[in-house]
């Protein structure tokens, strides 16, 4: 039903005990998502999200061109080659790639050709002289209205790429804005935006865990109020204390400026990928054997 394995990745996604987290994958039928569930209604894990653990290197890029911007990522095996002047430029190229075509989806982006040459061959070429894989992962092209502004940022170096749409502000308070969430790593810009699942999930972990506390029903009720309330603040960008001064929520600094919060996308480079781990004796001996 779940592995020694599966309770290792639970107890680092929780910070709960060995013997809890083989309690909670038995009652769950070794389903991982629904363990992290069982932990929290019981109060054993506080944890409110554990992001999958981030393994592959790259690089998010951000450029902006009068009203359209894009920001893409793209991956290689090591960090290394992420710093390589090559592939910073071919990451580059991507962007200004998209920047000048209409496109949707990475397929589109590869099939364009430059210079006699599709961008799908010009990446084949460029893993065939460095040697590593190298995957053009995702990106996003937003369009903004002339009132609008856009707020790129990168953080440690384009590991982590942020970019915001404001309306009616200056480009330091758009940039004040990414930069928060890059920091901060909100759901989405206002609680009506939240995903009907999460919410729906949210909801009933927190009923589990008031019903736990075995309060009158009124109580109950109100402290249900309360701790979503408290998602709401930690997950949506409007109520998210402001990261530069926390007597506001960022929603009220743009206010404070004259403006409103229209979008944000945020990449944190291989966020859900996961790299397989061999330790390096093993390696060595299968290049020996392979």
């Amino acid at each position: 039903m779940f592995s020694a394995s599966d309770v290792k990745e639970l107890r680092e996604k929780t910070g709960a005990g060995m013997l809890d987290c083989k309690k909670a994958l038995e009652a769950t039928e070794g389903k991982m998502e629904q363990a992290i569930d069982w932990l929290r209604e019981k109060g054993i894990s506080k944890a409110a999200k554990k992001e999958s653990r981030i393994a592959a290197e790259g690089l998010c890029v951000i450029k902006t061109d009068n009203n359209q911007a894009v920001m893409l990522e793209i991956n290689s095996e090591t960090d290394f080659v992420a710093k390589n002047e090559e592939f910073v430029n071919f990451a580059n190229k991507l962007a200004d790639v998209i920047l000048k075509n209409d496109v949707k989806e990475v397929e589109d982006v590869l099939k364009i050709e430059e210079d006699g040459e599709s961008i799908e061959q010009k990446l084949v070429a460029l893993v065939a002289k460095i040697g590593e894989k190298i995957s053009f992962r995702r990106f996003v092209k937003i369009e903004k209205q002339d009132q609008e502004q856009f707020g790129p940022y990168l953080h440690m170096g384009g590991k982590i790429g942020a970019l915001v749409v404001t309306a009616n502000t200056t480009e330091e308070v758009a940039r004040d804005v990414a930069m928060h969430v890059a920091a901060m790593n909100p759901v989405c810009v206002t609680r009506n935006e939240v995903p009907k699942d999460m919410l729906e999930r949210e909801e009933k972990i927190v009923k589990e865990q008031v019903m736990a506390e075995g309060k009158p029903e009124a109580i109950a009720e109100k402290m249900v109020v309360g701790r979503m309330n408290k998602f709401y603040k930690e997950s949506c960008l409007e109520e998210q204390e402001f990261i530069k001064d926390s007597s506001k929520s960022v929603g009220n600094y743009v206010k404070e400026n004259g403006g409103s919060l229209v979008s944000m996308v945020r990449f944190s480079v291989g966020e859900g990928i996961e790299k397989k781990q061999e330790d390096f004796a093993t390696e060595v001996m299968n290049q020996i054997h392979g």
